[in-house]
């Protein structure tokens, strides 16, 4: 340890990193500096360092499915390549067998735990289309976890059947709902959504509908799309209202920052952004996540989707400790050309156990479903 805190005592947070080191979670203010620093390796020294002590040298995965029911959307997110607006020659909504049949194929071919359901925000689809295939998911394939709807696609649906987005949570719950993703946060301050998403719920919005979702049993991920139009100040200010949340309802089981990839966007062709923001600010969006939520969210997604198997492997060290899915199926971050978007379980096992660490295959839970 003392060869840590040598290194850390020249730096310009040596504060916030030594309180860290301490079990002292970094203030609104601290991350802030965090943001500002380039001191990135050793945030990444210590983040990794807190993951060691709560984990060991292991890193969890799971085997799962996207499964984007549909494309068609109407509220135009300017950073998204996968929507089509209804009546789309290209629009497309899967039915109750076409969902069976993927399942079905992923569970023989991969042994899934988990089904990943998210879409556009389509307004001909009521809340039965929802009941009735999470019902069915959970009756046929009762060994896989249904993860299902960010909060903007729940406000959809109480907005298509006019009734309250707790009622809707409710009602998906008693057909099988498991636990909610974390999508539609972006960064929760709205002069950046009137931005990229204006059309989409408010910050206090998403936070209202998770906490409904926690209060009910049921738990969720929390998410930060980072690298777009967003400040340091609008992201220490999205890390402190997910802290907020957490420290009142204990919902999130993990969290997940990832990083905008401009190609084939509206923000691109409209010059907004033209280029993502690479691995030296992934490894810094991890490091800090880890800092900020240490004993608060146990875990912390390493993000291979937006940024390659390489980069998540050195994230595994700068605090994350989960490689999150193999998300076989993938549509959306696939639009944009970015790297290949599914990975074989055993291809993450591989690249896991390249950097010497041992494999916990898991469930929608984080709970064990086998070492590797």
């Amino acid at each position: 340890m003392s060869q840590i805190t040598q290194q850390i005592h020249s730096s310009q947070i040596s504060d916030i990193l030594e309180n860290a080191l301490l079990g002292i979670r970094p203030t609104r203010s601290d991350v802030l500096r965090l943001l500002k620093s380039d001191d990135v390796h050793l945030m990444g020294l210590v983040a990794g360092n807190l993951t060691q002590k709560r984990f060991g040298k292991k890193a969890s995965f799971v085997n799962n499915i996207i499964l984007n029911y549909t494309n068609v959307c109407v509220t135009d997110c300017k950073f998204c390549a996968f929507y089509r607006s209804p009546g789309d020659l290209e629009s497309y909504t899967l039915s109750l067998e076409q969902i069976e049949s993927r399942i079905k194929t992923s569970w023989e071919m991969f042994g899934i735990r988990q089904v990943l359901i998210q879409g556009g925000h389509n307004p001909n689809l009521g809340i039965e289309y929802y009941e009735e295939a999470f019902r069915m998911i959970r009756k046929k394939f009762p060994e896989i976890g249904v993860h299902g709807l960010s909060a903007s696609e729940i406000d959809m649906i109480s907005r298509i059947e006019k009734i309250s987005t707790r009622e809707v949570l409710s009602r998906l719950k008693e057909a099988g709902l498991q636990s909610i993703p974390g999508a539609g946060a972006e960064i929760l301050v709205d002069t950046v959504k009137d931005i990229i998403s204006p059309k989409k719920i408010s910050s206090a919005d998403w936070l209202r509908i998770m906490e409904e979702a926690h209060t009910m049993g049921l738990p969720a991920s929390a998410t930060m799309m980072y690298g777009h139009v967003e400040s340091v100040e609008d992201i220490a200010e999205h890390l402190e209202k997910i802290k907020q949340l957490q420290r009142k309802t204990n919902g999130f089981m993990a969290f997940i920052p990832w990083n905008f990839e401009p190609n084939n966007t509206l923000m691109q062709k409209e010059n907004l952004i033209n280029f993502g923001v690479g691995g030296m600010q992934l490894l810094k969006m991890i490091a800090i996540s880890r800092l900020a939520f240490d004993g608060l969210i146990n875990h912390v997604q390493s993000s291979w989707l937006t940024n390659g198997v390489g980069m998540a492997q050195i994230a595994l060290q700068y605090g994350a400790d989960d490689f999150g899915g193999t998300l076989i199926g993938e549509e959306v971050v696939s639009c944009t050309g970015a790297r290949s978007t599914e990975l074989t379980g055993q291809k993450i096992i591989d690249s896991i156990h390249q950097i010497g660490y041992s494999v916990e295959e898991r469930d929608n839970f984080y709970n064990l479903v086998k070492m590797h």
